[in-house]
């Protein structure tokens, strides 16, 4: 064929993959970043990509004209078939890149025609978030009128010959075949290069009714894989979405999976409580046809007796008419119903189902046993952590101000981001007036550790400084007064009640031994008007890190001086430092989520890395200044923060 370029120059990377001696093999791949303008990158690169393969007459011949002398370079049909592709490429970019929120990797491959299949470009799109389910229903909205998601794939559908999504561990590919339609292609005789792997292909191992493999490695890797992708998964509905994706079409035609609610109770008996267990999945390898079987099993109750606790159940074909009728299951075929059982709780039902009368083998029965055990335990784990998560953050609320209190010649600004590992964290903070008004007091408090231990700590903390201060003890005052608190018996016996309890919840993991630590980090202030405009300051800082005034002309000193933890010994005296906070005056107090931010060896307030972002918000609002610290905080790495992270900013008027 000549001397052909290695290269397309398309201004990001991509690549035209030859065999050398024998021909071309028509790939071509680019990597797209996670931004708004890459669908339209995307777009480009494909038509440029097509019109390439077109003018090297890749595509074939004409089937109007045979090539004549009328036939356009790359035929009549070209535009048309292009503008196809590009649809589908655009689609698929913009469901990786907006709806998935990742970068992605996009691929378009030509195939012959065979004796099976028409010729056809293969397009693939990588992103890098397997958990994040592809939407094909039409999208909702919420409260807002805002959709949560996209329009999904219904034109991929429509326009392509099939497609599919193939997840890996660290992966998740979208696939849509596009055929060629009009085209008598030419025999390429085209061997495809070791070093492409077809990711948007359906996944390794046996089909559906190939059961060749099923006894040895083919099922070991099956079962690995799934291992590989269901661990770690903090959603139900996400477990089953990829329990639906491994299942179809390797081990069956289609599937479905009903969840019982948390209570386990999978009916309702006569006269008696409980709750229909919800169909939450149903995935058939006809994605057309998979919306009618959600329907057609939607009217029909769950297909296992609650009380089956062994392997898979052979259970009548599920079918609305007659066999063929169009009622989505697609004719006669063998199904098995497998109870999803975790602890010796039920979670649910799984249902396979495979065309055809053949009896399922006993070794793909076993094979699925396995696998539904995996997903159980998956679902369990997930409801665990969701229950925890879910107390977690009732817990939160609970322990924080509803509001903080608006203090009179002082404009202020609260940051506050707990960590998202649903857990409850150890920062609180609080803006409250003491006795008439005329004081008023604010914290930043960090707790030694989380969870329920760390949650007792600040519930007392909070409401003991509200009472002390109004009680009218002055700043050092409180923190002694304080210290003796959390080294009180009173206080122990609480926290590992809370403890007990936590422990109690979880299955008796974690319960308590011995005395627990109740270290306290806390930088505790007041403020009262000055008769010279601005107020007056007395702060203290308690093993916290220490809070830095910013003067108007970019001078930055820390306001306090370092002292002992709350909650160590009980023989401290503690000190307070009181200044003028005038007029243009900038006060930051800060966590160490934010001083101990990391980046590798380094942390965020290495070298004084703190006062430096702050020197650089002089004449900022003290709005303006929280979300510049929040921002370089942010910016310092690359994986979001894995710490609470709170910050005060007080700016005198």
């Amino acid at each position: 064929m000549g001397s052909l370029p290695m290269q397309r120059d398309t201004g990001t990377r991509s690549t035209l993959v030859y065999t050398a001696g024998v021909g071309v093999c028509p790939v071509a791949r680019i990597t797209l970043p996670g931004t708004l303008v890459t669908p339209s990158a995307a777009r480009r690169f494909a038509r440029g990509v097509l019109g390439d393969w077109a003018g090297l007459g890749l595509l074939g011949v004409c089937a109007l004209c045979q090539g004549g002398d009328g036939c356009p370079p790359g035929g009549h049909s070209t535009d048309r078939f292009v503008d196809d592709v590009v649809l589908v490429v655009d689609e698929l970019v913009t469901n990786a890149v907006v709806h998935a929120g990742t970068g992605a990797e996009l691929l378009c491959r030509f195939e012959e025609s065979t004796v099976q299949a028409p010729a056809a470009v293969v397009v693939e799109v990588c992103d890098h978030h397997p958990a994040r389910a592809v939407h094909s229903e039409p999208h909702s909205a919420d409260q807002s009128g805002t959709p949560d998601y996209g329009r999904g794939l219904h034109l991929v559908g429509a326009l392509a010959e099939r497609w599919g999504i193939t997840y890996h561990a660290a992966q998740k590919t979208v696939w849509a075949r596009v055929p060629v339609d009009g085209w008598d292609t030419r025999s390429l005789a085209v061997a495809e290069p070791v070093s492409h792997r077809r990711t948007g292909s359906p996944p390794p191992g046996p089909a559906a009714g190939d059961e060749r493999d099923w006894d040895g490695r083919g099922a070991l890797s099956f079962l690995a894989e799934a291992s590989d992708l269901l661990a770690g998964q903090l959603d139900e509905d996400m477990v089953v979405a990829l329990a639906g994706q491994l299942l179809v079409p390797r081990l069956a035609d289609w599937c479905a999976v009903w969840l019982d609610g948390e209570s386990g109770q999978h009916t309702a008996g006569k006269g008696g409580t409980g709750t229909a267990p919800r169909t939450v999945r149903v995935w058939h390898s006809d994605e057309s046809r998979s919306e009618e079987l959600r329907e057609m099993l939607g009217r029909r109750p769950s297909p296992l007796p609650g009380d089956a606790r062994g392997g898979p159940v052979p259970i009548a074909w599920p079918a609305d008419g007659e066999p063929g009728s169009g009622d989505g299951s697609g004719g006669d075929g063998t199904a098995l119903a497998c109870p999803l059982v975790a602890g010796g709780r039920s979670l649910g039902r799984l249902l396979v189902a495979r065309q055809g009368l053949a009896p399922v083998p006993d070794d793909v029965a076993a094979l699925v046993e396995d696998f539904a055990r995996r997903v159980a335990l998956a679902i369990s784990a997930a409801r665990q952590y969701t229950r925890q998560a879910t107390i977690s953050q009732v817990l939160q609320r609970g322990l924080l101000p509803s509001k903080v209190g608006q203090i009179p010649g002082v404009d202020s600004f609260l940051v506050y981001e707990p960590s998202d590992d649903g857990v409850v964290g150890g920062d609180f903070y609080d803006i409250f007036p003491a006795g008439s008004g005329a004081r008023w007091c604010f914290v930043l408090g960090d707790v030694q550790g989380s969870g329920p231990e760390a949650a007792v700590v600040t519930g007392l903390a909070r409401p003991w400084l509200r009472l002390l201060a109004r009680e009218g003890y002055q700043v050092a005052q409180v923190l002694d007064r304080l210290n003796g608190l959390l080294l009180d018996d009173a206080t122990e016996a609480a926290e590992s009640a809370a403890a007990l309890v936590a422990a109690a919840s979880a299955g008796g993991q974690g319960v308590p031994e011995g005395p627990q630590a109740r270290f306290l980090s806390l930088l505790y202030g007041e403020v009262v008007a000055s008769p010279a405009g601005g107020v007056r300051c007395t702060l203290a800082s308690a093993g916290h890190p220490l809070p830095l005034l910013l003067r108007p002309d970019g001078t930055v000193r820390a306001a306090a001086e370092p002292q002992m933890l709350l909650g160590v010994v009980d023989d401290v005296t503690y000190e307070s430092q009181t200044f003028d906070l005038e007029p243009g005056d900038t006060l930051l107090c800060v966590t160490d989520g934010v001083t101990e931010r990391r980046s590798g060896a380094r942390m965020f307030d290495d070298e004084d890395g703190l006062a430096t972002v702050l020197a650089g918000c002089t004449g900022l609002p003290a709005q303006g200044v929280a979300q510049r610290i929040r921002e370089a905080v942010y910016a310092f790495a690359e994986a979001p923060p894995r710490d609470d992270l709170a910050l005060l900013v007080l700016q005198a008027r």
